[in-house]
């Protein structure tokens, strides 16, 4: 999580609101606030932008086939009808 520059800023932010005096515990409470908070988001099931990027293309391709194959069968169905006496 510390890679992306908003969460850094975040740290940043926070640890320096403390008062001069406790700057000791700056490097604790940064590294506790890294862990909590990639912890909560591990729990978000959260998913990157290429991933969602993926599942998207996937889901458009699997939406023309199905397109696709509805007009196929409404056509075969069409001709079925055609062909089948009626009683």
């Amino acid at each position: 999580m510390s890679s992306i520059p908003n969460f850094d800023d975040f740290f940043k932010q926070v640890t320096e609101a403390l008062p001069q005096n406790l700057s000791s515990l700056h490097q604790d409470l940064e590294k506790n606030l890294r862990v909590a908070l990639d912890a909560a988001l591990r729990k978000m099931n959260l998913v990157t932008r290429e991933e969602f990027e993926i599942q998207n293309a996937v889901l458009q391709r699997t939406r023309s086939r199905l397109e696709t194959l509805e007009v196929q069968l409404a056509a075969l169905e069409g001709v079925h009808s055609k062909t089948t006496p009626k009683e």
